[in-house]
């Protein structure tokens, strides 16, 4: 536990809050089974475990001669509504628990956008900013290579995730296609380079993804007397591929961004934030921290500063029992998975500040991954406007469909800002995500 996510102050317990991801999303599950109709206790444990998960370890010789040894994960946790999908994550703390947990999120979230795969996560225990090019080529070539056919366009998908991009999604496609000739193996992985097969809008469709996602719940009148983005005071801890994209979008849509952050620090502007300074500053220097015109803060108090939406789009758990009291948001959109911890869903609920859950808010991505897969297999390219178009009608329905939920388990007529809640939008979401991956299950019927 870093010292971020110690609890402080009058929310201190007695006991240490359990952040094992993997334990999580059985919390997560476990407050949804009281609202689900007629689900035995054998598909219940069927449906909150994973199929199958693999761990190999391999050497690698290194640029300097010498040989190291890695370790790489994949799990695949459901094949019920179609192949499994999720990204493969390159980061020193990978762990085979993180890994289930990414890869239960990911069935819940295909089944939530209701698009045909099931989920799945990999990644590899790795540092990739100590890492150089051609290493990473050979970790990724040997991890997919020992994998073999446990990956397939119709078996399991990988995506980019954490620290691995679209060159390493066209490693993996190389690996897999010479393993496979004469086939047509672009489906294999999503978000390669537009030349291999890539859709447009992929890179930015986890960051779009939260803005139709929050556009629509502002315009459904969960948050008092802010119907849009006009104006919004916008806060964003992370500035990867997500929490960029959704800066620039966010800001394009009318709202200021008023705080953004790095794995070194945070910036604070209530004014605003030049975006494009902002980016310049950071490929120049590596750093948000010290832009002209800012005030440094750290990532804790970015989190808990007064704005109008709240988007964590770094790493897990950075919402907890500790500073969940302390929470000044008005609404928060989980660009992350796992940004929020089942004791901070509980407090913020209390509270009445609704939180755009994962599954919903960061579903982007695998959409237009679904999109991308489409693609490849019709040997055919949208146009840019095509898929944003489908992208916002999946998204915008999706959050119709767990708000109008979120109201009927709350006993409330239409969703209503401000008040305290019983039932929270992720509780909502999940409870949609599982009755349809149940309902496939049972209408397939269990093998034998």
């Amino acid at each position: 536990m870093t010292d971020a996510q110690q609890p402080t102050g009058s929310a201190v317990a007695t006991e240490p809050e359990d952040l094992n991801p993997f334990h999580i999303t059985q919390q997560q599950f476990d407050r949804a089974i009281p609202h689900l109709a007629r689900l035995k206790r054998g598909l219940i444990d069927f449906l909150k475990s994973p199929v199958r998960t693999i761990t190999v370890s391999f050497p690698v010789e290194m640029d300097d001669g010498s040989v190291a040894m890695f370790t790489g994960h994949r799990v695949l946790h459901s094949q019920v509504r179609g192949p499994g999908k999720g990204g493969i994550r390159y980061h020193p703390n990978v762990t085979v628990d993180q890994v289930r947990a990414l890869a239960e999120w990911m069935t819940w979230k295909c089944a939530l956008l209701d698009v045909p795969f099931g989920g799945a996560k990999g990644g590899v225990v790795c540092n990739p900013k100590e890492l150089g090019a051609s290493e990473l080529r050979k970790i990724t070539r040997r991890y997919i290579s020992d994998l073999g056919d446990n990956i397939g366009p119709h078996t399991d998908i990988p995506a980019p995730d954490l620290y691995t991009n679209e060159q390493t999604m066209a490693w993996i496609y190389d690996t897999y296609h010479t393993m496979h000739p004469g086939r047509n193996n672009w489906p294999v992985v999503t978000g390669k380079p537009l030349s291999m097969g890539g859709s447009l809008g992929r890179k930015q469709a986890t960051g779009r993804g939260c803005l139709y996602a929050t556009e629509r719940l502002l315009e459904r009148g969960l948050v008092a007397g802010l119907n849009s983005l006009a104006g919004a005071r916008v806060a964003i801890q992370g500035y990867g591929e997500v929490g960029r994209v959704a800066a620039e979008l966010f800001q394009a849509a009318g709202a200021r961004v008023v705080a953004l952050s790095d794995s070194q620090g945070g910036i604070h502007q209530p004014d605003g934030i030049d975006l494009a300074a902002a980016r310049q500053f950071k490929q120049q220097h590596q750093t948000l921290v010290g832009l002209p015109g800012t005030r440094a803060i750290t990532n804790q108090e970015l989190l808990e500063l007064p704005c109008d939406v709240l988007l964590p789009a770094a790493l897990e758990n950075q919402l907890h029992r500790g500073n969940a009291q302390r929470i000044q948001a008005r609404l928060i959109c989980e660009g992350a998975n796992g940004p929020t911890t089942p004791a901070a869903d509980e407090i913020l609920a209390r509270r009445g500040i609704p939180v755009l859950p994962d599954i919903l808010a960061n579903a982007g991505g695998v959409t237009v991954s679904y999109f991308e897969w489409v693609q490849n297999i019709e040997n055919e390219q949208w146009e840019l406007e095509q898929v944003n178009t489908k992208l916002q009608s999946k998204m915008r329905s999706a959050t119709d469909h767990v708000l109008d939920r979120w109201s009927q388990l709350n006993g409330l007529t239409t969703p209503q800002a401000a008040g305290s809640w019983s039932v929270d939008l992720r509780t909502a979401a999940l409870v949609i995500a599982i009755e349809r991956v149940a309902d496939v299950t049972l209408r397939r019927g269990i093998w034998p």
